[in-house]
This record gives C-alpha cells, structure tokens and sequence, in this order.
C-alpha cells in the first residue's frame, strides 16, 4: 500500500485544477473513436430539460449521518473516501430497494449513529475484516473480498493523513481548504486513491471525481456553516462515474461503437484507464458541459454539478436501472 503522503504526480503544482478537468475532458471528446457526443439529441435534452428540478439539489438523510458540523465532516470526509467500487456493485449485499452507493453509505450512517463516527486511530488501523462486517458483506475471496480490501486501504490512508497533519481531526483537513474547492482537490492529493488521473494516448486527464463530490456534499449537508461554505462550488464539473454517462447514452447523447456497445450490454468489464473507459468519462463530462453552456445562452444558470446531480437521480429509475452501463473495478467511482 501507497504512503498517504507519497509524492503526487507532477500535475499537482497546476493551480486551476477544475479548468484542467474541463479543457483535457474536451480534448479527449473531440478526439475520441469510442465514443461521440450527439449534437441534435444534445440540444434537444437541454431544451427539454425541467429547469426547475435539475436546479434542485437536497441530500436523502434516510442514507447518511447527522450530528453535530465536525461529525458530520468526519462521516462524510470517511463516506466519500470509500465512493468507489460501482465495477464491484453487481456482487455487493444490497439492501432491499437499495443500490450500491446508498447501501454502503446506509451501513455507515447506522454504524456512526450505533458506534459514533470513526476517529482517525480506527481509520487508521482498520482492516477488510471489520468492513466487511461494517457493511454486511461476505469475506470470501471473490470480488467484494478485493472491495473490501480496497475499502481498508483508502482509510488506513485517511487516517495516517489525519493523525499525521491535521491532529487526527477531519475538520482541520476542511478547514485547511480555506473554503476553496479547489484547494481541497489539492490536499486531498496527499491521499492516493484520491489523485484520480487518467492517461489518454499520453495526456494526463484528471476527473477528480471524488474529491470535488466531497466539497459538493459538504456544501449541501452544511450550507450553512462554514466547514460546508466553498466559494468556488459553482466551478465543479460533474462527477464522472458510470452512472452519468450511462443516463446520457440511455437518453441518445452518448453514441458508442458497436464493439464498446457490444461489450457493455454483454456485462463485460471496461478495464481501469483503458482508451474506452477515459473516453466515456471525458466525453459525459464535456457533454454536460455543453448542456450547460447552452442553457447559459438562454439565461439559465444551472451548473455542472447541479446537472450530474438530476442525472444521477435520474439514473435511479427503473428504465435506467434496467439497461446495462459500463462496469470498471477502479478506486475512483
């Protein structure tokens, strides 16, 4: 396992992070041979969109933890450091009605309300054991042995970071931010797991996926307190995952190749950073871009992260759920 405070890669010392997401996702989509963006079914989605919905953005408190503003940093600063595994979802112990993602931040809420929320030493030291037991699942030595496992490192990593510079206290991680998203995306660089980069035919693309979802969630559960206040929030792009791009192929937006189609409705796994999975990820990027761009045009300020927020609820309906999307095993999403 990585030293949480390992160097990062040299594009660390770039000083406008979420830019860089926007004008490398770009390039990507233009360039792309996997996947294209669909400018007619594009116009027409952003046309149609309910304005007032998609500007609609509420956390489900059935699913995550609410305490005093410093345990609810440290339960979602713990929550969003193991948002990953969706490539492992279709093995993972549901709850009833529940995916993946709310699942385990359901398994967590109840673990902080019954235990308290975890402090830096057990995060430090906790094994793929106990989370396999924190979330109810089965340690075998299948796919979601490898999650678990995943799960362990990521906050053993929190944790050394935590004890190591910040007294062991999450807060001080925020506070560090200086409530800037985009110094937060930077700190969180200390963490590997984090530094969500990708190579595309020799181009460092990041999504920082993770990172700035926990500047996004924090602005929502403490709009109003100063550890949840970003000034540059209205900057994020959307958080690319598998869900996103799959509403946006499901809706006509996103056109893939036959072999890409072919292999994701047959269940097959994208592999991590492969050609094909870099270009679904930027392309579904830079086409909410140019929804946004173009609801802008129309005095309508709706932000990025504002639309992968509809788009992900969206992705929850059974005409979504029912359709295969592209599964990748990453740490990432």
């Amino acid at each position: 396992m990585s030293s949480p405070l390992s160097s990062p890669p040299a594009l660390h010392s770039t000083p406008d992070w979420l830019s860089l997401v926007r004008e490398r996702c770009a390039h990507v989509a233009q360039a792309a041979h996997d996947v294209q963006i669909n400018e007619h079914r594009l116009v027409t989605f952003a046309s149609a969109l309910p304005v007032r919905t998609a500007g609609s953005q509420s956390l489900d408190w059935r699913y995550h933890f609410r305490g005093t503003p410093e345990q609810m940093v440290s339960f979602f600063v713990a929550l969003d450091t193991v948002n990953f595994g969706s490539g492992y979802f279709p093995f993972l112990e549901k709850l009833p009605g529940l995916s993946g993602y709310c699942t385990i931040a359901t398994h967590l809420t109840h673990f902080c309300y019954h235990q308290g929320v975890p402090d830096a030493r057990w995060l430090r030291s906790v094994a793929p054991q106990q989370c396999a037991a924190l979330f109810h699942q089965t340690a075998d030595d299948g796919p979601i042995w490898e999650l678990m496992t995943f799960f362990a490192h990521a906050w053993n990593q929190l944790g050394e970071l935590l004890e190591e510079c910040y007294e062991g206290n999450p807060a001080l991680l925020i506070a560090a931010s200086e409530q800037k998203a985009q110094r937060l995306i930077a700190l969180l660089f200390q963490l590997p797991f984090y530094r969500d980069i990708a190579l595309y035919h020799g181009l460092e693309v990041p999504f920082l996926k993770r990172a700035q979802l926990l500047a996004a969630d924090l602005s929502l559960a403490l709009a109003d307190h100063p550890l949840g206040v970003f000034s540059d929030i209205d900057q994020l792009t959307i958080f690319a995952d598998n869900l996103v791009p799959h509403v946006l192929r499901c809706e006509g937006i996103l056109e893939y190749s036959q072999s890409l189609a072919t292999l994701i409705d047959h269940g097959g796994l994208l592999p991590a950073g492969s050609t094909q999975e870099v270009e679904i990820r930027a392309a579904a990027v830079h086409a909410v871009e140019r929804i946004s761009f173009l609801l802008r045009k129309r005095g309508i300020e709706l932000t990025s992260h504002q639309l992968d927020h509809f788009l992900w609820t969206q992705g929850q309906s059974p005409y979504f759920k029912s359709r295969p999307r592209h599964r990748t095993r990453s740490v990432f999403y």
